[in-house]
């Protein structure tokens, strides 16, 4: 059916897109940086189901690592008709605590990365067939919470992001954004913590990996008139905060 590349698809949302879109008929590029070993069994499945599978490790927080990333997925794929970037970084520090290369590795990785890999892999989104890019964003690019600080600010510039490019980019290449909530409890979160953010989710309870990949599929394959857009799957939480 088509070509997709998806960073961070070693665990968590990142593996149950790559898995959807391959599900959904894509072969599939697939990056990490520490998450290689169920990168590798992941790809082993994928291939199992007939789909052709590369493998790519990179630090997204290296520039040179990121121009790397690019030229090597570039060359592998000379067409790609989805680009989803997931791979991020989440931590919880005080504001006055945030030191320069903790702010600095966090907006490197969740926005500047996008931002470059988009740009290297422009020429393959071209030769693609009605191209899209999707970014894995966050309801606190939006709403932020405290002790978050820079991870706010990191999402919220790849919201900024992701209408910027709908409109530099269109008509060819469309970009759209999935901003999940609580697809699942870090395991950081203890019961209370976790207690307290159900009590904001007029669903009343968490959501899934799965259906996270699910609205990515859905702008991937059926959202043809659909760019600069930011689908909520956070069960309702945004409406509360």
């Amino acid at each position: 059916m088509g070509t997709a590349f998806i960073t961070g698809a070693g665990i968590r949302i990142g593996q149950a897109v790559a898995r959807a879109l391959a599900h959904a008929g894509y072969d599939v590029a697939l990056h990490a940086n520490r998450s290689l070993e169920p990168l590798s069994s992941l790809a082993d499945e994928l291939r199992a189901l007939g789909r052709r599978v590369t493998v790519h490790a990179a630090d997204l927080s290296r520039p040179e690592a990121v121009d790397a990333l690019g030229a090597s997925v570039r060359e592998a794929w000379p067409a790609l008709d989805v680009v989803v970037h997931n791979a991020g970084l989440y931590e919880r520090v005080p504001f006055e605590d945030i030191s320069r290369e903790q702010y600095r590795t966090m907006l490197g990785v969740n926005l500047d990365a996008p931002f470059f890999l988009t740009q290297a892999l422009l020429p393959s989104l071209l030769a693609g067939k009605d191209p899209v890019v999707v970014h894995i964003c966050d309801i606190a690019g939006e709403r932020p919470e405290s002790h978050f600080a820079h991870y706010s600010v990191s999402k919220a510039g790849l919201l900024m992001l992701t209408r910027a490019l709908a409109v530099e980019l269109a008509p060819r290449v469309r970009v759209n954004a999935v901003s999940p909530g609580v697809a699942a409890f870090p395991e950081s979160f203890d019961a209370v913590a976790r207690e307290q953010i159900l009590r904001r989710i007029p669903m009343g309870r968490e959501g899934s990996v799965e259906d996270v990949a699910r609205a990515v599929v859905f702008l991937a394959k059926d959202a043809p008139y659909i760019t600069g857009q930011v689908i909520a799957v956070d069960g309702g939480r945004s409406v509360m905060l």
